[in-house]
Order: structure tokens, then sequence, then C-alpha cells
């Protein structure tokens, strides 16, 4: 495994993906991409990532999650509702073999996609409601924390969970260490690249608690462009250049890394 890349957090079942899906997979697994940890931002994505896992086997490791921003018809994202988990959780259980982890779970205390207390508290109470479910099926989490990094470590801290990625991480290093103490991992999608507000960080940051992401299809060295899993080998040698190491070095210890902390992967 030490040659391969794991996508520790991708948005496979994107519509973004569907008119050309096989060529982004031929592409993916021709850039030594081994896993795609294959996240979902609610129930109307379960049954897409599970028909991809039977489509392209080992390839897709499923998550089932609601993220703490939802869309309704139209375009517009809105505050996460505890209602929006009601319908989803039986999904959690019937399906627990398939699942790799919990995600994408999390916070977003954005101003405008939660400008009150009320949208905060309804926030929190999904993502603690998953973290539960996360700890009673033995699965590790994969979370968002935009504006609320320290808020979701110190809650996942609080709820006792062991096994968590904050993808796209953007706390303050103070707040990412408490994240180490802990034993959770950080994960950097290609976008990094270009934001030199992150290279202090990625410094910093132990290499054995940091994994890859592509975010794909958001996230990719052009905003405008989709992002594919195949340009992960873009935030390797980034990781790689800032910290002075090789690139074959910070790909087999992430890949490591994420072996470490996605246990089922390796089952697959």
């Amino acid at each position: 495994m030490a040659n391969v890349f794991i996508d520790c957090h991708c948005h496979i079942s994107a519509r973004e993906f569907e008119q050309d899906l096989d060529d982004v997979i031929q592409r993916t697994t021709q850039a030594g991409v081994k896993t795609l940890v294959a996240v979902t931002e609610g129930q109307g994505e379960f049954d897409r990532v599970l028909q991809l896992q039977k489509s392209y086997g080992a390839l897709i490791a499923p998550c089932f999650g609601v993220h703490p921003l939802q869309r309704d018809e139209g375009p517009d994202k809105r505050s996460v509702k505890p209602q929006d988990l009601e319908a989803a959780l039986p999904y959690f259980y019937k399906h627990r073999e398939e699942l790799v982890a919990v995600g994408e779970i999390g916070l977003d205390f954005t101003p405008w996609f939660a400008p009150s207390e009320q949208e905060r508290d309804d926030q929190m109470k999904v993502f603690v409601q998953q973290l539960g479910v996360a700890k009673e099926l033995g699965l590790p989490v994969n979370v968002h924390s935009r504006s609320a990094a320290h808020v979701a470590i110190s809650t996942m801290r609080e709820q006792s969970i062991t096994g968590a990625l904050l993808h796209n991480f953007a706390g303050k290093l103070s707040v990412a260490f408490d994240g180490v103490k802990a034993g959770y991992f950080f994960s950097f999608p290609p976008a990094v690249c270009t934001n030199p507000q992150k290279v202090k960080l990625i410094k910093q940051l132990p290499l054995e608690h940091i994994c890859l992401e592509t975010d794909s299809p958001a996230l990719g060295l052009n905003k405008h462009e989709r992002n594919e899993p195949c340009n992960i080998s873009l935030v390797c040698q980034y990781i790689a250049q800032i910290k002075g190491l090789s690139t074959e070095m910070v790909q087999f210890v992430t890949t490591q890394n994420a072996q470490r902390l996605f246990t089922k992967i390796s089952q697959f």
C-alpha cells in the first residue's frame, strides 16, 4: 500500500459526476488512488453511494451523514434541522456493515448560514446525535467544522470520540493541537495549494495526524473547474514541499494514517 493514495473525503456520488463517472473513475485509479472515502450530505445520497460501491467495488468506501447545511429544492442552502436526521437514522443501522464512517457531519457557524442561536443549537443536536450513532456502530467520523473548529473538537472530546477526521481544516493552530492530543486527523484538499494562510498550520501539524482529501467536485486548484479525485497528488506534493519531505514519504504516511482511522477499508 506504500505507493497508493486514499482520498479521505470526496463526494463521488455528487450530481457533477453523473455524466462521465466511468471516465472520472478511470483517471482516479490511473492516478494511484486505491480508496475513495465517499461522504454523503443527506439521506437522498445514501442509495446512490451504495450503488457506486456495487459498481466499483472496494474503490468506494461509503459513509452516511447528514451535513450541517442542507439544500431543499432550490440551489440555496440552509442550516440543518433535527427532522432532517430523523428520517435518515434507520439507514445507518440497516447498512452498518457497508459503512466505513459517519460523515459528512459537523458544524457550520458561518454567519449567513447560522445567524441565530436556534440554528446553532439545531446543528449541535444533529451533530451530537450522529456522534452517538458513530460510537454505537464503532465507526470514525468525517467532520466539517467551518467557523466552528473549537466547538467541534471540544464537543467530540466531551462525547469521547476517538476516531475523527477534520476535513479542510481552517481553525487555529492551538485548536488543531487540541485535536492532535485527542488523536484526531486533519485533511486538506487541492485548494490549499493556493492558500498561503494554511502554510503555518500544515508545517506545524505532525505528519502522523495528516490525511489527504480532494473534497471533489469542490475545492480544486481552480474554484471554477470541477475537482476530481485524481488531483490528490497535488496535495501530497504541496504538503511534502512545505514540510521538506519527499512526496513518497508523505504518500506513505498519509495512507497509513487513513488505514488507521478508517479501519474497515482494509476489510474491503
